[in-house]
């Protein structure tokens, strides 16, 4: 006969879990969920993914309050409902666009800040959708599904351009694109909150959240533990490079194409302000272009090449940007001569560059514990804006000016002293390169680490109890 299981005393039940014996306790039923509302979850984050960066770039966002809110929402999207954050950024930065359109231009300042409000709710998007999608699907699937998702970036920034230009040429006033913009974003709410679950974090790696009651770390515990995760550390300042460049080419290159048609005696100079370019819907249209595809081979890349290197993510993201540096720096230094040849390598690489957004996301959630993912992707998107894209456009242009003033004022010069500028961020890129190599080397042992089930988890309840059975002297005997 069997003994039934009596209520556990001040030390737990008693005995172990072997014949006539109560199991061990298991804190949950593991979690899961059809394919089918995996994905039609994946597409509603995409819906919404795709808002976001139309609302960014229909009028730009105030970068320091993305960065000061960026680790506040990965601090309550680790510890607190993500479908309830990001339903909160979703209200936040929909309802100051639309508040943000009725302001006079008397109050700009109040516009303003408006948009920088839009830019706090665009914080909690960027930092915690990625996380859901990582404990929605894995490997391969996780992979696929993150190249999706960040296609939606060159999209949606093509057509925030795109939009705000169509509502200005019907309407006659380009605020009304902050009036059209709310209804599609409640729209993406309401799918949000009726077909998106909250999935526990690590449920896709087979690691459920701690049980109630287990204690969890603290803000700065999870910050010294990424400060000592190296694959993290090391992707991160790759990260940092890709935007660095990013920011200056975003900035300066249809100048500099502009500058370089002047030279070739194909554009007449530009005298007042604001100075009609072409080059500026070419170079845009060719970034969308490029990021689509470039989003879509990295990911897919990596997906195959993993099957025969356990490190083929940071090996791609480094074989790109190590490809990068020299197509970028042939198309500087050819514009004075050949301007057809140096667009080419131009967009060879802009594609190069937009080959590492889905792969670095994949790195980010396979080598960080699930309870501290949402700070690991504010602390990445925080130190790529304040070391990259943030200053990148201003230390450009001071070192063109710098340059400049220690030449003859001319047209020829203006556009030299500009492609010398630009010329470090041929050599920024590889370094980048350098980082995801280095990225590489520890990827195994923390991809290792971060799969070890935590404390207080079903998964590591099961490891001890197996741990006891193997041990018998180590389970302790009943009074």
């Amino acid at each position: 006969m069997s003994t039934e299981c009596g209520e556990p005393g001040p030390g737990g039940p008693s005995g172990g879990s072997g014949p006539g014996q109560c199991p061990p306790p298991t804190a949950s039923t593991p979690w899961n969920l059809p394919r089918w509302r995996a994905c039609v979850a994946a597409a509603v984050l995409c819906y919404i993914n795709l808002l976001n960066y139309m609302n960014w770039f229909i009028v730009a966002v105030f970068i320091c309050c993305l960065l000061l809110s960026a680790p506040v929402f990965g601090y309550l999207g680790d510890r607190h409902s993500r479908k309830a954050t990001l339903s909160f950024g979703i209200l936040l930065w929909s309802g100051a666009g639309l508040s943000g359109s009725f302001i006079s231009p008397q109050h700009s300042w109040l516009f303003f800040l408006s948009r920088g409000v839009v830019g706090m709710g665009s914080a909690s998007y960027s930092t915690i959708a990625p996380t859901v999608l990582g404990d929605l699907f894995v490997r391969d699937q996780r992979t696929r599904v993150l190249a999706i998702f960040y296609i939606f970036i060159p999209v949606g920034s093509g057509l925030g351009y795109v939009l705000g230009s169509a509502v200005l040429q019907l309407t006659g006033d380009w605020r009304w694109t902050f009036r059209v913009m709310p209804c599609l974003e409640v729209t993406g709410l309401i799918l949000l909150l009726t077909l998106v679950p909250d999935p526990p974090r690590g449920a896709a790696d087979k690691q459920e959240e701690a049980a109630m009651g287990a204690g969890r770390s603290s803000w700065c515990e999870d910050v010294r533990y990424l400060g000592t995760n190296w694959s993290f550390v090391w992707s991160t300042l790759g990260v940092t490079a890709m935007a660095f460049v990013t920011g200056a080419l975003s900035f300066w290159v249809p100048k500099f194409l502009f500058e370089a048609r002047v030279v070739h005696g194909l554009q007449l100079p530009c005298i007042t302000d604001p100075c009609s370019n072409q080059d500026s819907l070419i170079f845009g249209i060719l970034t969308v272009v490029t990021g689509i595809i470039g989003v879509v081979l990295g990911a897919e890349a990596s997906r195959r090449f993993k099957r025969v290197n356990p490190r083929a993510e940071p090996l791609v993201c480094a074989c790109s940007l190590l490809a990068a540096a020299p197509c970028l720096y042939l198309a500087l230094l050819l514009a004075r001569t050949t301007f057809t040849v140096s667009y080419v390598f131009l967009a060879l690489g802009e594609l190069l560059l937009s080959c590492n957004w889905a792969v670095v996301a994949e790195i980010l959630l396979s080598v960080v514990l699930p309870r501290c993912r949402g700070t690991a992707e504010a602390l990445q998107i925080t130190a790529g804006h304040i070391l990259g894209d943030a200053g990148s456009p201003y230390l450009t242009g001071l070192v063109s000016s710098a340059l400049r003033a220690r030449r003859p004022d001319s047209y020829l010069q203006r556009f030299l002293s500009l492609q010398h500028s630009f010329l470090c961020c041929a050599f920024v890129i590889a370094l980048g390169g350098g980082c995801f190599l280095l990225t590489a080397l520890h990827l195994e042992r923390d991809q290792t680490q971060a799969r070890r089930p935590s404390p207080g988890t079903p998964d590591s309840t099961k490891e001890e109890s197996r741990a006891l059975l193997s041990h018998p002297r180590a389970v302790p005997e009943a009074p």
